[in-house]
């Protein structure tokens, strides 16, 4: 199934990603680092939901209270 998450309080504007049998796949940030956004699609990828949730929530960034994973980590406990 395909999701669309807004973000809130990080560069990034909104991430798609689809859920397939528990598993996490194409991952894909609008806006944000580039770089960093990239990395942790190809790093998700193929993981189940769980695991990416366990991972990356509450990663901060700086002195913001969430992150590019934070908001991630978000969208995924929201899609179950």
């Amino acid at each position: 199934m395909n999701y669309r998450y807004k973000t809130s309080g990080t560069c990034s504007r909104a991430i798609n990603f689809e859920i397939e049998d528990g598993i996490v796949k194409n991952v894909r940030f609008e806006g944000g680092c580039m770089g960093n956004t990239i990395g942790i699609s190809k790093l998700v990828e193929g993981m189940k939901v769980e695991d990416v949730i366990e991972r990356l929530e509450g990663v901060m960034c700086g002195f913001k209270s969430t992150s590019c994973p934070d908001q991630l980590a978000r969208a995924l406990k929201q899609s179950r």
